[in-house]
């Protein structure tokens, strides 16, 4: 059965995308993305517009069914490496800010990590 989008809250962590009912807080399906490189970080980054719902991580970007969470296509970006991708449609999907946010997050832990051993 369809869900409205404004049912479903969707998560990025650790190659997968998770889709959890707003209203509940239950998982409604996850789906690990079939990066070539998953040790290239733990970051996924997540756009829903009117249209879709994108992923990228690992250096590729993924397209999904917002519904059912079927990978419908991937590009992997060839030439362009692993590193942090972020995603903007003509439909008003962006999420840059918080991407960069978790990027300076992660930069911070990382440098905490090494002073600290």
């Amino acid at each position: 059965m369809p869900r409205a989008r404004h049912s479903l809250v969707y998560v990025g962590l650790k190659s997968h995308v998770i889709a959890f009912d707003r209203k509940t807080g239950q998982e409604v399906w996850r789906t690990p993305l079939p990066a070539k490189y998953k040790s290239s970080g733990s970051l996924v980054n997540v756009v829903r517009d009117d249209e879709g719902l994108f992923a990228s991580f690992a250096g590729e970007i993924f397209s999904l069914d917002p519904r059912t969470g079927s990978l419908l296509w991937r590009d992997q970006l060839k030439g362009l490496g692993t590193g942090m991708a972020t995603i903007a449609t003509d439909q008003g999907g962006n999420t840059q800010l918080s991407v960069l946010g978790e990027a300076t997050y992660q930069a911070q832990a990382q440098a905490a990590a090494a002073a600290a051993g």
